[in-house]
This record gives structure tokens, sequence and C-alpha cells, in this order.
């Protein structure tokens, strides 16, 4: 009988590793933190639907601000940004060594895994190096940042092109997100049968409502960047805190604002729902 060679022993050890305990517990810690984020962006958000928000931005370095300011916030922020860089290596892991599931080792899959990786990756470093001391990730910078970049894109040779494909894919990212919350696909990623009755019906509200959320913001971001394009305007290209406060100037107002808030908050509690019974 033919003995495996050394290389492909290695690769076999190196897939174990992948898909044993250690990168499981840093996965269950980057929704913890990703979880963190969503809670805290809902409730600014909340926040600013119904008064001026205490000055704060309801996007990724308004959360940093407000947990900053709490007892050990920087000890906090630096653990938050560990963890999420444990969320980018579980990604990277996946574009590796293939995803759970029977189709996990697509091709589709591993580029996913591939984007989010470097997503969470650069969340990672701009938290970490917030914790540090740069506070250019600081509060309203996604704003500015989207309209920098913006800027520059429409300036290159067909960039009003660039930039509403760029616009249009974040759109349909949006409709993805929130088709796949609204049809429970997220429950093909899960462990239910270790959940009660009570708590399959728990995750599904919070995996549909939050879901649904996440993935209406992406879409009426994805829809500014299109007008910017459109109109070669970067200022109406926004970042998480002015596509938020866009909600509350709808016939809807404040109330639509904070169904949305509600929403995000509720994705950040379906994130430590997936800390719990993801598969992994």
């Amino acid at each position: 009988m033919r003995l495996p060679s050394a290389t492909t022993r290695g690769k076999n050890k190196a897939r174990q590793a992948a898909k044993g305990r250690g990168v499981a517990a840093v996965a269950r810690a980057g929704f913890v933190g990703r979880g963190v984020l969503y809670l805290l962006i809902g409730a600014l958000a909340l926040r600013i639907a119904f008064s001026d928000g205490g000055g704060r931005q309801a996007d990724r370095g308004g959360a940093l601000a407000e947990i900053a300011e709490k007892p050990f916030g920087n000890i906090l922020l630096w653990l938050l940004g560990a963890a999420l860089a444990g969320m980018a290596l579980w990604r990277l892991s996946e574009v590796c060594f293939g995803q759970a599931g029977p189709d996990g080792d697509k091709a589709s899959k591993r580029a996913l895994a591939g984007a989010r990786c470097v997503f969470y990756g650069f969340v990672s470093y701009s938290i970490l190096a917030y914790a540090a001391g740069d506070k250019g990730s600081g509060s309203g910078e996604s704003d500015r940042q989207t309209q920098d970049a913006t800027a520059k894109v429409l300036d290159w040779p067909a960039g009003q092109w660039i930039v509403a494909a760029a616009g249009a894919g974040v759109v349909g990212a949006g409709l993805w997100i929130a088709g796949r919350a609204l049809m429970r696909k997220f429950r093909d990623r899960l462990r239910l049968s270790e959940m009660s009755h009570h708590q399959r019906r728990g995750v599904d509200i919070l995996g549909i409502a939050g879901g649904t959320a996440r993935g209406v913001v992406f879409g009426v971001a994805g829809g500014f960047a299109v007008t910017a394009a459109l109109q070669h305007e970067p200022g109406e290209a926004k970042g998480m805190d002015n596509t938020l406060r866009s909600f509350a100037d709808t016939t809807g107002g404040p109330w639509l604002l904070a169904l949305i808030a509600l929403g995000l908050a509720t994705f950040g509690l379906f994130s430590w729902a997936n800390a719990r019974w993801r598969k992994f």
C-alpha cells in the first residue's frame, strides 16, 4: 500500500488545524466582536433618530469612540481588534481549505471568503491603530473617506463608470444580503439540532430582522454611490453615518431610522448567536 507523501501529510495536518478548535475559537471571538460593533452602531443611530446623538457618528469610528470613553476602554479596543483579527484568520483558513458544508470547496465560496478576510483584516487594523493612538478611524471618518475615495476615482479615465459599477455592486450585495436573510439561508450555517424550539425561533427573528436591515443599509449606500457617479459629484457618496441619517430625511422620518437602528442592533445579537451555534 502506497503511503502518502510528506507534502500530502503536511497539507492534511494544515487542513486539520484549520478545522480545529483553535481556529473555531478565534472565529467565535470574531463574531462576538462583530456583534459589539453592530450593537453600538445601532444604539448610536437610535440616539441620533430622536436627538443629536450626543455628537457621535453612527459608524465604526463613533462606536470606537464610545468604547474608548468607558473604564478600561483602551484595553477593550485592543481585545476587539484582536477578536476581529481572529475573524480575518478564520476567513483566510476558508480561502485555503474551504468552508464547512458539502459545497465549501467551490471557487466562488473561497473568493467570497477572501473578500471577507480582507474586509475584517482592514477593520481589525483600523481598530488596533485607533487603540494605539491613531485617531484617523475616528467618528465620522467613514463619510469623509468614502467621499475622498469617490472623488479620486471620478478623476480617473472612465471613473464615472467605475464608481457606478461599484455602487451597483454594493446595491446588489445589499439585495443579496437581505434576500438570504428573508429566505433564512443562515440556517444552513448553524447547528440547529443543538437549539431548543424557542432558541431556533429567536435566532430566526434575529437573523431575518438583522440581515434585512443590514442589506437595506448596503443597498441605500450603493444607491448614493451610483448617484455620485451619474452627477459626477463625490459629495453624493455617503459612508455609514450619512447613509443612516438619510433615513430620517424620508417621509418615515426618525421612526424609519429608529427601525433600521434596531435592525442593526439585532444583527449584533445575531452575530452573538453565530458565535454560539455556527458550524466551523
